[in-house]
């Protein structure tokens, strides 16, 4: 399913370049274009170097693939189901999210609006293919820190930017809604604002989350979080990369209401989300996750106080 998806994010034309690539899919973590530059591909950790021919080089050569920029149109219009006026909200954000949960980064030359604000993006002239990946048992050394007495705490995942929050999340959400022998299964809400963590299409996740687990999608966490306390009823609410005052007022709501948090954010200690208004103390656990030889490993899990209660 995963090669399928990788191939059909390009055009036919492009296709038997990335058929080797999808081979590997196992491995691969990202995929990144900018125009009349070398297509680069991080595999396992490693950059290489996209050829022609659909073969990898540690360095770069002649026969590199330098995407073209009207290469580049051809494989975004195809992303966009060639209707970039559909996409326009997700164009403004700098992102769009296709089957699977894999995310394309968007860049090129911003379109203000009259308050000052990206209204939308023209001549998009660099992507970043991050493919999302589930790894079943990724959260298994952080489950028993996180529970005390068969109740689950409140938990915030901290990782810089591609440390494994998303992937790690995902495998917790699927731990918590199905149960496991730390605490019976709970009824858990996701607001997936960019489409990352189910992976829905059509609203269907395509990634697993676990039987009892319900997933608003394309809704912004400020507003998702309540609407699936007064709708759904959960006993967990899982959010993706919470960044500043508004999203912590949307966190503290829903654990007023009873609700456990689960949620990641960027940074690598707790001063990094502090200087972003992420409140810490609201959580009962901080993990902080690194990334080694290309994967996600948790190396540390504080309580609220600060108290170091796990070092790898």
């Amino acid at each position: 399913m995963k090669k399928e998806q990788i191939l059909h994010m390009f055009p036919d034309k492009f296709r038997e370049t990335f058929r080797q690539l999808a081979e590997k899919v196992d491995e691969l973590q990202e995929i990144r274009f900018a125009a009349r530059q070398p297509v680069r591909v991080i595999l396992g950790g490693r950059e290489c170097f996209l050829n022609h021919t659909g073969t990898l080089s540690a360095i770069i050569g002649s026969n590199c693939w330098y995407i073209s920029p009207g290469e580049m149109e051809q494989i975004f219009d195809h992303m966009c189901a060639y209707s970039r006026y559909a996409y326009e909200e997700d164009i403004r954000q700098g992102f769009l999210t296709v089957p699977g949960g894999h995310r394309i980064g968007l860049s090129g030359q911003a379109v203000p609006g009259p308050d000052g604000k990206i209204k939308n993006m023209k001549y998009i002239r660099y992507m970043n293919i991050r493919i999302a990946h589930e790894i079943k048992g990724a959260a298994d050394e952080l489950m028993p820190c996180i529970h005390e007495n068969g109740v689950l705490c409140s938990t915030l995942l901290i990782a810089p930017p591609g440390g494994g929050k998303t992937t790690m999340l995902r495998d917790l959400i699927c731990q918590i809604s199905c149960g496991s022998r730390y605490a019976r299964g709970r009824q858990v809400g996701v607001v997936d604002e960019r489409s990352e963590i189910a992976g829905s299409y059509m609203g269907v996740p395509e990634n697993q989350l676990g039987i009892r687990t319900d997933v608003l999608d394309a809704c912004p966490k400020v507003y998702g979080m309540m609407l699936l306390v007064r709708s759904m009823a959960p006993e967990v609410i899982a959010v993706d990369e919470i960044a500043g005052r508004e999203d912590m007022e949307a966190v503290r709501m829903a654990m007023g209401c009873g609700c456990k948090v689960i949620a990641t954010a960027h940074g690598d200690s707790r001063e990094d989300i502090l200087k972003r208004e992420i409140d810490g103390q609201a959580f009962e656990r901080l993990a902080f996750l690194k990334k080694q030889e290309g994967r996600c490993r948790l190396y540390q899990v504080c309580d609220r106080q600060g108290d170091v209660i796990y070092a790898a």
